[in-house]
């Protein structure tokens, strides 16, 4: 029995931890730096299916895809979704390579993930993130069609 313990101490925390067993810093910790979640998406209102677009929030940094004012986002874009563990299974516009939705599903994490990888730029490298492919340019809410794209699942 000690050795089953001493095995499940020595896996990662998001591998022996649920989403809301995680501590702050873990759960921060499980976010890539994508950006993918900070595109603007479109949702056909009778299929429910949601479109993404190369349009990201204001709040976006496209760069280093991270957001520019993350401690207070939600004061400066109101409709910013705080993602919270409860919230992930609901939300199923997550790209299929966010974390906080493979840990959900019961999934392991990818390896350019910036936890297994141990390097936080593994993310761009591997083609993953939004740099280089979205713009943070306003446009009026009726041409987003225009910009709706399909990498980011």
């Amino acid at each position: 029995m000690a050795a089953e313990t001493e095995d499940q101490t020595s896996l990662p925390f998001w591998k022996r931890k649920s989403l809301e067993e995680m501590t702050r810093e873990e759960w921060e910790s499980l976010c890539d730096g994508c950006g993918k979640c900070c595109l603007l998406k479109l949702e056909d209102w009778d299929t429910a299916e949601v479109s993404y677009t190369s349009i990201a929030c204001r709040g976006l940094d496209t760069d280093t895809c991270r957001c520019k004012f993350y401690s207070r986002r939600k004061q400066e874009v109101h409709d910013c979704i705080v993602l919270k563990p409860e919230m992930v299974e609901r939300f199923s516009w997550l790209p299929g390579t966010c974390a906080y939705r493979l840990i959900a599903e019961g999934k392991d994490l990818f390896d350019w993930h910036p936890l297994v990888s141990g390097d936080p730029d593994s993310v761009h490298r591997a083609g993953i993130s939004v740099r280089g492919r979205a713009t943070s340019e306003e446009v009026a809410g009726d041409q987003l069609e225009d910009f709706i794209v399909d990498w980011p699942k």
